[in-house]
């Protein structure tokens, strides 16, 4: 069984190893499977992996019901985060926009908590810090719904170290979920200090590069129409072949320790530190059943060391999303 670690200080604790479940709904990478979804859901609580992330924007809100119908008899057994933060757009030009007003937040739990079949969400996060919204009013509201008993713990996404210190003068805030893993080293310079020092946890979503991290990697134009990383930057052109040769040291280490290569991104990230907790996405028992093996695998400091120097800041070629969803990010 998996170990639990704490985030924050206000006494939430998880699994070391959560799942991120976007990929269940949304053919980012390949046609959805419910039933599949729901039994690897089913096994991940066996294996003590039971923290589970979604959010009302994956489907939308499809990803939500899907997690409602798999825990149904098995919520007390589990830790459920979602988010909130988008306005859906379905007219005539879609899309979506930033919407954390007070009113909307509340909306969008209780829409959460009819989907997930809960009284209570326990982690909530801002999905993306909304520039129209000060950050005070949206962990204002928050902490009054944690008054309420509807969700118990307060996180952000994305978020820099600016609007995260303004949100704990105001409310609690037990973790910052961003992107964090081998292939992205961005939180190093200033936001890990910051959290370290404020007392909040990481939850790392994509902690195997979408995929790159594997070792199975193809070119985007390899992926079918509707694939994420057909529009990936890090998965195109140049940036692809220069990638390919900066992680395979990943695969490297993998073989000679006789693991898989994503086992030893995820061990990387589980070493990193113990307030760390990566949420890999997994839609199949095959490779959930290997991503929890992860924690199991021990890398030794030189191992550390030669991971980190081949994948420094800087030598990952290709910025991590498209220009529009970069601009989401508040660094």
């Amino acid at each position: 069984m998996l170990a639990k670690r704490k985030l924050g200080g206000q006494g939430l604790e998880v699994s070391a190893i959560g799942l991120g479940c976007l990929g269940m709904t949304q053919a980012y990478y390949g046609p959805a499977d419910d039933a599949e979804s729901i039994a690897t859901i089913h096994r991940a609580i066996d294996l003590g992996c039971t923290f589970f992330d979604t959010a009302e924007s994956y489907g939308p809100f499809a990803n939500e019901a899907l997690i409602g119908r798999a825990l149904k008899g098995r919520r007390e057994r589990v830790t459920i985060a979602t988010k909130f933060g988008f306005k859906f757009n379905y007219g005539s030009e879609g899309g979506v926009a930033f919407d954390s007003r007070p009113k909307s937040i509340r909306a969008a739990v209780e829409g959460s908590l009819r989907r997930l079949a809960t009284d209570r969400i326990d982690l909530l996060f801002q999905h993306r810090v909304d520039p129209a919204v000060p950050i005070e009013d949206v962990a204002g509201t928050v902490g009054d719904l944690v008054r309420e008993g509807k969700v118990l713990y307060f996180g952000l996404s994305e978020a820099g170290v600016g609007v995260l210190r303004r949100a704990l003068r105001e409310h609690p805030v037990s973790a910052l979920q961003s992107e964090y893993s081998l292939w992205e080293r961005n939180l190093e310079a200033d936001v890990l200090p910051a959290l370290r020092e404020l007392g909040v946890g990481l939850v790392a979503f994509s902690p195997l590069g979408r995929g790159f991290l594997t070792g199975e990697a193809k070119r985007a134009e390899d992926y079918p129409e509707g694939d994420y990383r057909r529009n990936d930057p890090r998965y195109q052109g140049s940036a692809f072949d220069a990638n390919v040769k900066a992680t395979a040291i990943v695969q490297a280490i993998a073989a000679a320790a006789g693991v898989k290569p994503a086992q030893i991104a995820l061990a990387w990230a589980l070493h990193k530190s113990a307030d760390i907790v990566p949420i890999p996405g997994a839609k199949r028992r095959r490779h959930l059943e290997e991503n929890v093996a992860a924690a199991a695998v021990a890398l030794d400091a030189a191992q550390i060391a030669a991971l980190d120097e081949a994948l420094g800041p800087g030598r990952i070629a290709g910025q991590r999303y498209p220009d529009v969803a970069m601009a989401a990010i508040d660094r």
